[in-house]
């Protein structure tokens, strides 16, 4: 884990009164990671005895309301999650000197701050478990080229194919839910190339694949191990259970808070950046030995771990 050196806690933070917060997110709320977030958000702020306003804008009156908002003085402080690439609301929010904090690392803004995950380690954590396990010909279904945390976890998968000497041209992209991945594996296996594993970039992809190689009568994990990303509730539904990368959704939004609550309203905050590192949670997908793993439970382990 990266951390930042936290600035000193302004008087702004460390007052007991009740405080309007504010989170934006352009995004829909069938993430299920969100809820998780939210919650360490929550209980961040409940521990300083603020409050959290949730603004989920979708049109581009909302974003021109959601503006008007957050400049009237209105808010001490925002989270921003999904932000477009071109929206210029940061910039605006720094101008006005109003601490903000992304939740994920924004591809073209830098001098911001943020709490990300590790997006890459994950991607080449998930991978060198599959050839840890013995597997030689892996695919990976990876989110659309657009999306950068899929592209992220995308190059961690051909790192760790790579460092392995072993071929990292099987891939398809598809949407990230279960209908995206289910498609994308049939495309794998409509090209005739022998795959014995799949590195999904969502858990609702890799239970879309799984779905797609049993259709088949490829047996998971015995003919092929798949797994996923995210360790949402999808990946303790599957059968049988799924691997997965799990995302530190918890710790990400208390850590959001605190790096917010610390920054000052001021027009020149110096950014700060923390990077969460995510762990696997290894359960039967991958593993043909089905007494390594209890059914439905995770063996945790990070890199550097000795196998499970």
């Amino acid at each position: 884990m990266s951390r930042y050196a936290r600035p000193p806690m302004p008087a702004r933070a460390r007052a007991s009164r009740s405080e309007s917060w504010f989170l934006s997110r352009d995004r829909d709320f069938h993430d299920p990671m969100l809820a998780r977030l939210l919650r360490g958000i929550a209980d961040e702020l409940a521990q300083h005895g603020l409050q959290m306003v949730l603004f989920a804008p979708q049109s581009a009156g909302d974003f021109e309301r959601l503006e008007q908002y957050l400049l009237g003085g209105h808010v001490d402080a925002v989270l921003l999650l999904a932000l477009h690439e071109s929206d210029s609301l940061p910039a605006r929010l720094q101008a006005n000197g109003i601490p903000t904090v992304f939740g994920g690392r924004p591809s073209s803004l830098h001098e911001v701050s943020y709490v990300a995950v590790d997006n890459h380690a994950g991607g080449r954590a998930a991978t060198e478990h599959l050839i840890e396990m013995g597997r030689k010909r892996i695919a990976h279904i990876a989110g659309p080229r657009e999306l950068s945390v899929a592209g992220e976890r995308f190059q961690g998968f051909r790192e760790a194919m790579c460092n392995a000497a072993l071929r990292s041209d099987l891939v398809e992209h598809g949407e990230v839910d279960r209908d995206g991945g289910e498609i994308a594996m049939s495309r794998l296996l409509a090209n005739g190339d022998t795959i014995d594993a799949v590195f999904a970039a969502t858990d609702a992809m890799a239970a879309g694949a799984m779905w797609a190689l049993q259709v088949l009568g490829r047996r998971v994990p015995d003919d092929v191990a798949v797994i996923g990303f995210d360790d949402s509730p999808i990946a303790a539904t599957t059968q049988p259970p799924l691997t997965s990368v799990r995302q530190p959704a918890e710790e990400m939004g208390r850590e959001m808070t605190k790096l917010v609550l610390s920054l000052p309203s001021t027009r020149d905050q110096v950014p700060y950046q923390l990077i969460l590192s995510p762990k696997l949670a290894v359960r039967e997908s991958t593993l043909v030995t089905r007494s390594t793993a209890t059914p439905g439970n995770a063996n945790w382990w990070t890199r550097g771990d000795s196998n499970p």
